[in-house]
């Protein structure tokens, strides 16, 4: 079985996949249209983003971008000037009440061949609302292209499995490339905690921000609102009874550093994360802790399906052809592809 067989037999697993970058520039939207093509005549799509995509250049940048391409009979969920500069034939479908600088979200559906652009909402909860509001209109799958270093768009709360995008525009060093997209797939696919008796504790506290769960199952909130600075309080109510740390935000260097420099209790204590997308660690930091006996586990696991790369920068530099993706394989078994190369036709 080839790598594109493999990947396209994963992601009709699920009803849901978004598609994040390590950086601008790294492939996403041409991804994007390398599934919807794939998906042609066989499943009906629906399609929306939590930037905006699909013009003819980044509103950034200013680099020419690929354009996204879609059949008819796709549902799209998108912002009305976006509606505007859209070529398809279309028939409008529902209006959502969620307003973006570009105007309403409103959810159309095409009744031509065209181009498309798409914007979406900036916060996940909209996200979320959107997606299931695509698949109530009978949509197979409901592809979300994600925005830059936007990871918690990955999150399962929003869609059930993700593709990762990387490439040169992350830096002109490609075992650099390579390793910091291997650690975020590292990340994102921590192992999920699969204790019931946990999960019931935390079901009936779920504003608490940090908390220490005992052995027994006796939760302690520490009553921090933020986890940033949390470190020193974890420490000093830290004892041998505690079985979890459960921090409901972002775990940084930092935090991660304030505990394993002040105590060794963490080496018996699991560290308890809504999923992958609320760790920016380091390699570094990360490696220090797993293996001085550190753990972090997730409440809810993320499903990556799969790696797409882009060895041609816009800042005037390039990959040899296929190496990126040869250093990106060794160091995982997702699929990894280049859509460039790809025959989407």
């Amino acid at each position: 079985m080839d790598i594109l067989t493999k990947l396209f037999q994963r992601l009709t697993e699920y009803n849901s996949i978004s598609i994040i970058g390590m950086d601008k520039n790294v492939g996403k939207t041409t991804t994007l249209n390398f599934i919807i093509n794939k998906a042609r005549g066989i499943y009906t799509l629906g399609l929306t983003s939590i930037g905006r995509d699909g013009e003819e250049k980044d509103m950034v940048t200013g680099t020419k971008k690929p354009r996204i391409y879609v059949s008819r009979n796709t549902y799209i969920a998108t912002a009305k000037k976006c509606i505007i500069s859209s070529d398809v034939t279309k028939e409008v479908i529902d209006t959502t009440g969620i307003n973006t600088p570009i105007g309403e979200i409103v959810i159309i559906k095409s009744l031509s061949d065209g181009y498309i652009e798409l914007a979406g909402p900036s916060l996940n909860t909209y996200m979320k609302e959107i997606c299931m509001k695509l698949s109530s209109y009978g949509c197979d799958y409901v592809l979300c292209d994600g925005a830059v270093s936007r990871k918690t768009f990955a999150s399962p709360v929003i869609t059930d499995a993700t593709i990762l995008c990387t490439g040169a525009s992350v830096s002109n060093d490609i075992r650099r490339v390579a390793c910091e997209s291997l650690h975020t797939i590292t990340l994102l696919s921590i192992n999920k905690n699969t204790d019931d008796k946990l999960k019931k504790t935390l079901k009936n506290n779920e504003r608490c921000k940090v908390c220490l769960v005992t052995k027994d199952y006796e939760l302690r909130d520490l009553n921090i609102l933020t986890s940033l600075e949390a470190s020193g309080d974890i420490v000093n109510n830290l004892d041998k009874s505690i079985k979890y740390i459960v921090i409901r935000g972002i775990i940084s260097d930092r935090l991660i550093l304030g505990i394993i420099g002040n105590t060794e209790l963490y080496r018996d204590i699991a560290i308890i994360v809504e999923d992958g997308t609320k760790l920016f660690l380091s390699k570094k930091v990360y490696d220090i802790f797993t293996r001085s006996g550190g753990t972090i586990e997730g409440l809810n696991k993320i499903n990556v399906v799969g790696v797409s790369v882009n060895p041609v920068s816009p800042y005037g530099y390039e990959f040899d052809k296929g190496k990126l993706e040869s250093i990106i394989k060794e160091g995982t078994e997702l699929p990894v592809f280049n859509v460039y190369d790809a025959k989407i036709s």
